[in-house]
């Protein structure tokens, strides 16, 4: 009975942070259709926000929540400075810094390649 409480409480934060992050409850719309595209699209960006935590994160971040991952990685600001030859992407420096997205890179191309 106790773990199936746990379980229980374990899925109610995880809608939780599904309101919070992906705003599964903003359906506006006065119609079922677009409200139900929305909501589709909230639990997509959910799904796919999950997936990055748990396999491209490195290990001392990979507990934040969603809404911390928006605010402190997604949400950065940065320009991109184009000269002949490469490329210069400028990240603020409060938020994501240069060893963190190297990492999230390194672990992103280590990912297997799905054949077909």
């Amino acid at each position: 009975m106790v773990r199936f409480y746990n379980q229980r409480g374990t899925a109610e934060q995880w809608i939780k942070e599904g309101k919070q992050a992906a705003h599964w409850t903003r359906l506006s719309c006065h119609r079922f259709r677009p409200n139900e595209v929305r909501l589709q699209l909230s639990v997509l960006a959910y799904n796919l926000g999950n997936l990055w935590r748990r396999l491209v994160l490195p290990k001392r971040i990979d507990t934040w929540s969603l809404t911390s991952l928006q605010q402190l990685l997604v949400k950065t600001g940065g320009r991109l400075i184009q000269h002949a030859r490469y490329y210069w992407l400028l990240l603020a420096e409060g938020h994501l810094h240069r060893r963190l997205f190297g990492q999230m890179l390194r672990r992103i191309w280590a990912l297997p390649v799905p054949a077909g």
